[in-house]
């Protein structure tokens, strides 16, 4: 059999086995047993069970930091008094973006979402709450530069709004709601945080 037929049926059972168990749960003797192949034959594709996993979610976790990264990159490089009037734009451009790949690579994003732990993957939500945190305090230095000063805000509930915003988005890829309801919902969702960031800044 081709080297790459046997490379898509190791992963689509790893993919199975993974989304079943989780990362820890999983056991590579379980997908090896499923593919009928030897233990050493599959060591001939992966050394672990790590290393399988990394390749089965690696690129959509690039893809998904990076797009993030970028969008943040991408506002603060505008003049700072085009910011306030452009970051509804520039975030939702990022987060349809994010939602569209998602729906493109679904099993490897609910991989990332639902079965990471364990691996480095799973402070996937960490990592945007660390960098969506660093851009939100470079915006209200801009909106004191502007003569709009924000109120200080508690770093506790800075943290938990954010975190609670990461989840709710990816709430929409781990239930695989319809792609056009789940356009809608995060259209309502932008709107509903929006709204309130826009309240506890004083904007």
């Amino acid at each position: 059999m081709p080297a790459e037929s046997t490379l898509l049926r190791i992963h689509r059972a790893a993919k199975a086995e993974f989304l079943e168990k989780g990362f820890q749960g999983a056991s590579l003797r379980s997908i090896v047993k499923s593919l009928g192949m030897t233990t050493g034959a599959f060591y001939g594709y992966y050394k672990s069970k790590e290393e399988l996993f990394e390749a089965l979610v690696g690129q959509a976790y690039d893809y998904l930091i990076g797009r993030f990264t970028k969008a943040q990159l991408d506002f603060a490089k505008l003049p700072h008094a085009r910011q306030p009037e452009a970051l509804g734009e520039v975030s939702g451009e990022c987060m349809s973006d994010m939602l569209h790949y998602a729906y493109d690579h679904l099993e490897e994003c609910k991989l990332l979402l639902c079965a990471a732990e364990g691996t480095r993957f799973a402070g996937l939500v960490d990592e945007m709450v660390r960098i969506e945190t660093q851009a939100t305090h470079a915006y209200c230095q801009v909106l004191e530069e502007l003569g709009r000063p924000v109120p200080d805000i508690d770093l506790r509930l800075e943290h938990i709004l954010i975190t609670g915003m990461f989840h709710t988005f990816f709430e929409l890829i781990i239930h695989e709601m319809p792609l056009a309801q789940a356009e809608n919902y995060l259209r309502e969702m932008r709107a509903f945080y929006t709204a309130g960031w826009m309240e506890i800044m004083g904007q």
